[in-house]
């Protein structure tokens, strides 16, 4: 394996301070590493296409930036490569990670990008080789990037296998933010963990709600908790979690209710501008701010400066609650299930996830067609809301 401080060293030795880009767990040893390092710049983005295009800035800025990010998230970049960094003709470079690779195991949602990673950065004309897990295979893949990089003013991916970049020290550093350098402790601030506040959401909705669960943790720990036809969870399309539940508010008369995190909604902040102007009555968002993304690793989002429920007055929502205990969630979801919508509910919770989590059983296909099932059946109670319900 490579430590990443041996990573960033050959990266600063070719003038590449400034990172930019979604994280990946498998990208999380460097980007630890990056944001406690003095000498570099680590910029968080909401998706892969923004992060395209504050790479494209810095280097028009007379930087030479870094992409970050896993394939899954690939496909958001497509765009912005081949309709801006392509024709500017401007060189910069990627370092993708390669979930599902062909032969290993892996999550279903990489199982079809595993494979295709190849192929798709052969049609938009990107050159790419593997990053190697030795000191020699690394200097030796930077070598070739930098050359093709020069030769073709285009873009070069350097693709990171699982198990190649490995922690220059043996604990992770502590998240910091980057404006005052200080030091943020996300642990110690006594607020209920996102298990708890899904037990408290469990308790709280009948079984008429169809439940739409964003990607990582969010859906694994609702299928921990109960696994019932109502409930649908997003294995993989980050931040599409709010764009599925408008969808199906508009093709049903089932209160729906979205389980989303605060990376997630960012990734897809448009979402809720649609969500505004549609207005559909049956729908409640519910964000669970954490502050972090979980499942990569606990690398922070940019969320401390956003308030979502602004945000979604300013798009249209007819009402926002903000909790900040587990009994005002409870209150919100019931007011927002028993009013015309639609409402978002915003709750601030602890960042982690309970131990040895496991991952839903049940293949994604099948999980779609029986929520279908479910979904097109339109006997329903008025509000959608479970007077007298205890926790499970």
């Amino acid at each position: 394996m490579i430590h990443a401080g041996r990573l960033i060293a050959a990266l600063r030795s070719r003038d590449a301070s400034s990172y930019v880009g979604v994280p990946c767990s498998f990208l999380a040893p460097f980007i630890d590493e990056a944001i406690c390092d003095s000498t570099v710049r680590y910029t968080a983005a909401v998706s892969e296409g923004e992060a395209t295009g504050i790479a494209f800035g810095t280097w028009l800025a007379g930087r030479t930036p870094v992409t970050l990010c896993q394939n899954s998230g690939l496909g958001n970049m497509v765009n912005p490569i081949t309709s801006l960094v392509h024709p500017c003709r401007v060189p910069l470079l990627m370092l993708c990670t390669w979930r599902g690779q062909p032969g290993l195991s892996d999550e279903p949602q990489h199982e079809l990008m595993g494979r295709a990673l190849g192929a798709l950065l052969d049609t938009i004309e990107v050159e790419w080789t593997l990053l190697g897990d030795t000191a020699t295979q690394l200097d030796a893949a930077i070598e070739t990037a930098w050359e093709s990089m020069t030769q073709r003013s285009l873009p070069f991916c350097l693709i990171v296998e699982k198990n190649t970049i490995a922690r220059t020290e043996a604990d992770p550093p502590p998240i910091r933010e980057r404006r005052s350098g200080l030091a943020i402790d996300l642990l110690a601030n006594g607020r209920c963990t996102r298990f708890e506040a899904l037990e408290r959401i469990l308790g709280t909705v009948s079984d008429e709600v169809a439940l739409v669960a964003t990607t990582g943790k969010t859906g694994r720990e609702l299928f921990t908790l109960c696994d019932r036809p109502q409930h649908f969870y997003c294995v993989g399309a980050m931040g599409c979690a709010s764009a599925i539940g408008l969808g199906l508010s508009l093709g049903t008369d089932r209160p729906v209710l979205v389980l989303d995190g605060d990376g997630a909604a960012l990734m897809r902040l448009g979402n809720m501008a649609t969500i505004g102007l549609e207005g559909p009555s049956n729908l409640v968002h519910v964000i669970l701010d954490n502050g972090v993304h979980d499942s990569t690793g606990g690398q922070q989002t940019a969320a401390a400066n956003t308030r979502f429920g602004d945000v979604a007055i300013a798009c249209g929502y007819r009402r926002a609650y903000s909790c900040d205990a587990p009994c005002e969630l409870e209150d919100a979801i019931s007011e927002a299930l028993a009013a015309p919508g639609p409402h978002l509910v915003h709750m601030k919770i602890q960042p982690g996830s309970r131990g040895q989590l496991g991952r839903p059983t049940v293949h994604p296909a099948d999980v779609a067609r029986r929520f279908r099932n479910f979904a097109g059946r339109q006997t329903i109670q008025p509000s959608g809301v479970v007077a007298q319900r205890s926790p499970v």
